[in-house]
């Protein structure tokens, strides 16, 4: 058995905050919905309407439990997270992907084609697009909070 040295320095690595694994859920389902969504217009057949509005529902309901988890670690990390302007943007981003993905989930309880066209598949494209800067923008601050970058 080598000998170990209790005095030498440790490097351990930071925890990764469980809010990036659990918005990794949303970008999933909002993207999927918005596929969906294209592939029930070139169809026509009700069952990827139907998925869609599976895929908003999931992406809202992880998207709650990521929020619960990001305002944790913004709570534990109150100090060093004011500072940067990004950590606001993320937030920003995430209550109107958050605030549209719930009205889209209403346009897509309507019946048939009106459940998509226009304003289901126009909303699906908007939280796809925002859900997607969103979680860049919020990857960028976990890892720059993970390797001290300020």
């Amino acid at each position: 058995m080598p000998p170990h040295d209790l005095h030498a320095p440790q490097t351990v690595p930071p925890p990764h905050p469980i809010h990036t694994l659990l918005a990794a859920f949303p970008l999933a389902f909002f993207t999927a919905a918005f596929l969906t969504d294209l592939t029930y217009v070139n169809t026509a057949e009700m069952q990827w309407a139907n998925f869609s509005v599976w895929l908003i529902t999931g992406g809202l309901i992880m998207g709650g439990f990521a929020a619960v988890a990001g305002i944790v670690d913004f709570a534990r990390n109150r100090r060093r997270v004011r500072r940067a302007p990004r950590p606001w943007f993320h937030s920003l981003l995430n209550v109107a992907v958050l605030g549209l993905a719930l009205v889209n989930a209403f346009i897509h309880s309507r019946d048939g084609w009106t459940s998509v066209m226009p304003t289901g598949i126009i909303l699906s494209a908007i939280v796809a697009v925002l859900v997607i800067v969103s979680s860049w923008t919020g990857t960028t601050v976990a890892h720059r909070q993970s390797t001290g970058a300020a």
